[in-house]
C-alpha cells in the first residue's frame, strides 16, 4: 500500500495523470516483451541457419556461393568444372561433404547472399578489404590479383616493358569495365596520351579481346592476371608481364560467425599447398595448352590413322561416316590413346569418365581404342536424339558436335535463346551467336537457360575445326560408298 502511494506521488510529481499513464505503461511493457521475443527468436533462427563447421560435418553438406566463369565454375559435358570448383571439391571430399552450389550475379551479391545465410562459404577470390573484415572472415589461399597488359609477342613484335610506353598506344577495352576504369586512372596519372578505345557489344568479352590481340586484330587490352594466365594456355603468342593495375589481395570467405569453417579451410590449404594433386590442377588450368590443333595428319594414301579399322567398323554399325569419327578423334586426342585433356576428357575420342561409365566403359577400358570409339558412337547417337527434329543432316551434325564438345544442355540453351530473340533454333548460323553469348551474364542468367556460363568460342571453334577437317578427310581418304554426306542415324 505504501509502495503504491509512493508511485502515485511520484507520478503526480511529474504531472502525469494515472488514467493516462497506465495504458502507456502497458504499451511500453508490451513493446519490450515483443522486442525481447523477436530478438530471442531471431537469435535462435540465426543459430539454426548459420551453423559452424561441426554442424556442416554432421549434415554432410556444404552450401557454396560462387560466380560462373572459366576460372570459377561452369558445366562441361554435364560435369562441374572450374579452377576454384576443383579446389573446393578436393576440400569437400577430404571432409566427406556434398557440395551444393549456388551462383551469384556479381561479387557484391556474393557477400549479400552469404550474410543472408544462403551459403556457408564463398569459393571465389573476393577482394580483402578493411570494411569486409567487419562481416567476413577471409580464408583459404590468399592471392594477389593484378591487372596486366595483354600484348602480342611474335618474333618481330616490340614488347612494352613500362606503363609509360603506353603513351601514344591504342588499348581496346569493354565499355565501363573495371579494366576501362583502371586505364582511365592510369592515363590521368601519366598526364594523358593513352588512346583508350571501348567496345560496347554484348557478344564481345575480355577473353575475345585477348584472342584478338593474339591474332593481331588489335594491339592491346587488359585483364586480371589469373584470366590472362588461363588464356595464355590458349594463345601462346601473348605477353602478360606488364602490370598496369595496383595489387589487390583476395581470397575465399565465410561469415564472421563461422570461425571453425574458416579454420578448417585454412588448415586444408596449408596441408595441401605442396600436394601433387593441387599442382596437377594448377598445371591443367595455367600451363597445359588448350589450343585446337588445326593440322591434318596423314599416314598414306587413303589412310588417316592406325585406328581406321575401328572407325569404319563402328561408323557402319551406328550410321556415321568413319572420316567424321576420325576428325573428332584428332580434335580430341591427336590419335593418342592415353590422352587426357585439361578438363578430364580421356582416350581417343575424348570421353569424360562418368559419361563413358554410363555407356559401359570404365577403368582401363577407357584407353582401349576400340572400346573408346564404340562408346563415342553410342554417345553421338544419344546426343542426336536431342536434335532429331532438324531434318537437314549437315545442320544436325553441327548440333551433335557442339553437344559432344560442351554438353547438350548448353546447346539447348542456345537454341532457346535463339527462339526467344526471333531466330531459327534449327539453323546453326542463327544458334551459333547465342553459344558465344553464353559467356555473358545477361544471357546465361536468362530464365530460358539451364546450364549457366559457357566459353562458347571454344565450342564454336570446335565445330568449325571438326567440320573442315572432315571435308579434308573426305577428299583425301575417299570411299565410293561414303562420298556423299552421310545421313546421320535418326531415331
Amino acid at each position: 500500500m505504501e509502495c503504491k502511494n509512493l508511485i502515485k506521488k511520484q507520478i503526480q510529481l511529474f504531472g502525469i495523470r494515472i488514467p493516462f499513464f497506465i495504458p502507456v505503461l502497458i504499451l511500453l511493457y508490451s513493446l519490450v516483451g515483443v522486442g525481447y521475443f523477436y530478438k530471442e527468436k531471431h537469435q535462435n533462427q540465426l543459430s539454426d541457419e548459420f551453423n559452424d563447421f561441426q554442424q556442416i560435418i554432421e549434415k554432410q553438406e556444404l552450401n557454396v556461393l560462387t560466380l560462373p566463369g572459366s576460372m570459377s565454375y561452369f558445366i562441361y559435358k554435364g560435369e562441374p568444372k572450374g579452377y576454384e570448383y576443383e579446389l573446393l571439391n578436393d576440400f569437400a571430399e577430404s571432409n566427406n561433404l556434398q557440395i551444393n552450389i549456388k551462383l551469384a550475379d556479381n561479387e557484391t551479391k556474393l557477400a549479400e547472399m552469404l550474410e543472408n545465410g544462403e551459403g556457408d562459404l564463398i569459393a571465389y577470390n573476393i577482394p580483402i578489404t578493411k570494411e569486409g573484415k567487419k562481416q567476413l572472415i577471409y580464408c583459404g589461399r590468399e592471392v594477389i590479383n593484378e591487372q596486366v597488359l595483354i600484348q602480342r609477342a611474335n618474333r618481330k613484335d616490340t614488347i612494352l616493358e613500362d606503363v609509360v610506353d603506353l603513351i601514344g598506344k591504342e588499348v581496346l577495352l569493354i565499355h565501363d569495365s573495371k579494366y576501362y576504369r583502371r586505364m582511365m586512372n592510369l592515363n590521368d596519372e601519366l598526364g594523358g596520351g593513352i588512346q583508350i578505345r571501348t567496345i560496347d557489344k554484348d557478344t564481345i568479352t575480355t577473353e575475345d579481346l585477348i584472342e584478338m590481340v593474339s591474332h593481331g586484330k588489335i594491339s592491346y587490352t587488359v585483364s586480371d592476371i589469373d584470366l590472362a594466365k588461363l588464356n595464355k594456355t590458349y594463345f601462346k603468342n601473348i605477353n602478360i608481364s606488364l602490370v598496369v593495375g595496383h595489387p589487390q589481395r583476395s581470397s575465399w570467405a565465410v561469415r564472421n560467425t563461422m570461425p571453425e569453417l574458416a579454420e578448417a579451410v585454412n588448415q586444408w590449404f596449408e596441408r595441401n599447398k605442396n600436394n601433387p594433386k593441387l599442382a596437377e590442377i594448377n598445371k591443367r588450368y595455367f600451363e597445359m595448352s588448350k589450343a585446337f590443333d588445326g593440322t591434318n595428319p596423314v599416314l598414306k594414301k587413303g589412310q588417316i590413322s592406325q585406328f581406321d579399322e575401328f572407325f569404319k567398323k563402328y561408323a557402319k554399325q551406328y550410321g556415321y561416316d568413319w572420316r567424321l569419327l576420325a576428325s573428332i578423334s584428332w580434335q580430341e586426342s591427336n590419335f593418342l590413346t592415353n590422352s587426357v585433356s585439361w578438363k578430364g576428357a580421356s582416350g581417343l575420342m575424348g570421353l569424360m569418365p562418368l559419361t563413358a561409365q554410363a555407356l559401359g566403359v570404365s577403368g582401363d577400358e577407357l584407353y582401349d581404342p576400340e572400346q573408346n570409339i564404340k562408346a563415342a558412337c553410342k554417345l553421338l547417337v544419344k546426343l542426336e536424339k536431342y536434335f532429331s527434329s532438324i531434318e537437314n543432316s549437315e545442320e544436325r551434325i553441327k548440333y551433335v558436335l557442339s553437344a559432344y564438345n560442351a554438353g547438350q544442355v548448353h546447346v539447348l540453351d542456345a537454341q532457346a535463346l535463339a527462339g526467344k530473340y526471333g531466330k531459327d533454333s534449327e539453323n546453326w548460323e542463327d544458334v551459333e551467336p547465342y553459344l558465344l553469348l553464353k559467356s555473358q551474364p545477361e544471357y546465361y542468367n536468362d530464365s530460358v537457360c539451364r546450364a549457366g556460363y559457357l566459353r562458347g568460342k571454344e565450342t564454336v571453334d570446335y565445330v568449325s575445326s571438326v567440320m573442315s577437317r572432315w571435308d579434308y578427310y573426305k577428299n583425301y581418304a575417299s570411299s565410293p560408298q561414303q562420298d556423299l554426306i552421310y545421313k546421320l542415324f535418326k531415331p
